[in-house]
């Protein structure tokens, strides 16, 4: 409050008869009470839980036994000791007529060959082998395919059409040269011969080739080059374009026409080789 008011009040007070104010002391200050320490007691140590496992869960129950069955048992082709081939004595200069009447011989033969049992029962029938008899020139493929085994003929689908165009560029027809394979059965899926099915049936080609008596061979592909030859190390495409020398003919290895069907461009090869085997006769195609 100011000193203004102060004198106003003083004023007042007198006029009102207060001519005295007592005085007031006012109390001492009483001492602050100290704060008791209450220790706070310290509490026991928790003793660590060990963690819960996790609830074991139920065993599945065991599995039924099933007996299993047997595995399938695949016949298996097993090398047959060879028996030579009952011809008949065959001149020198046999006629046309005695030869395919020997051929005829080991057809037989073949037919009821059963050697390599998983061949035996799942073919059509045999693929023994056509042509000229008594030719100067004797074509060996590798083994009948689908179209082969129903027909009972080497060389009938797209291969051997091919085949037929190779021979009538080379000037001859079908009927002038002597045909056959490695096997006479188709093996299944049209699989490349084993080495123990065409050694089974190994008597039956030595045995058209000693009744035709060729001049030459042609072995197509790689299968019909080892197998005559007992070469399986080189390549087909490094056996061609020479001669080699199979009894008293000459043999010369060349592509498959099968091989020639996925591949054109090797056409000019085969046709070299073709104006090669020619070529020793004495004949530019």
């Amino acid at each position: 409050m100011n000193q203004r008011v102060t004198r106003q009040f003083l004023e007042s007070l007198k006029r009102a008869g207060v001519t005295h104010l007592p005085t007031v002391t006012p109390p001492a200050a009483q001492p602050a009470s100290p704060v008791q320490q209450v220790p706070v007691p310290t509490p026991p140590p928790v003793a660590k839980q060990p963690p819960m496992a996790a609830p074991a869960r139920p065993s599945p129950p065991p599995a039924p036994v099933v007996a299993k069955a047997p595995p399938e048992v695949v016949p298996v082709s097993k090398a047959v000791a060879p028996t030579p081939v009952s011809i008949p004595d065959l001149p020198d200069n046999a006629s046309p007529a005695e030869k395919q009447a020997a051929l005829n011989i080991v057809a037989q033969s073949v037919s009821a060959c059963v050697k390599c049992q998983d061949l035996a029962s799942s073919r059509t029938q045999t693929v023994f082998g056509v042509g000229n008899p008594d030719a100067k020139l004797l074509f060996i493929g590798e083994a009948p395919g689908a179209d082969e085994d129903r027909a009972g003929e080497p060389f009938v689908g797209r291969a051997g059409k091919l085949l037929n165009d190779i021979i009538n560029a080379c000037k001859l027809k079908r009927e002038d040269v002597y045909i056959c394979n490695i096997l006479r059965c188709r093996p299944p899926g049209n699989r490349n011969p084993g080495p123990i099915e065409a050694s089974n049936c190994r008597e039956f080609l030595d045995a058209q080739i000693a009744i035709v008596k060729p001049e030459y061979i042609v072995c197509w592909g790689s299968v019909a080059a080892h197998n005559l030859m007992g070469d399986s190390s080189t390549s087909i495409g490094r056996m061609r374009g020479k001669f080699y020398q199979y009894g008293d003919a000459k043999v010369l290895c060349t592509y498959h026409p099968s091989y020639l069907l996925r591949n054109p461009a090797e056409k000019k090869k085969v046709w070299d080789d073709m104006k090669l085997l020619f070529a020793d006769q004495g004949i530019t195609l």
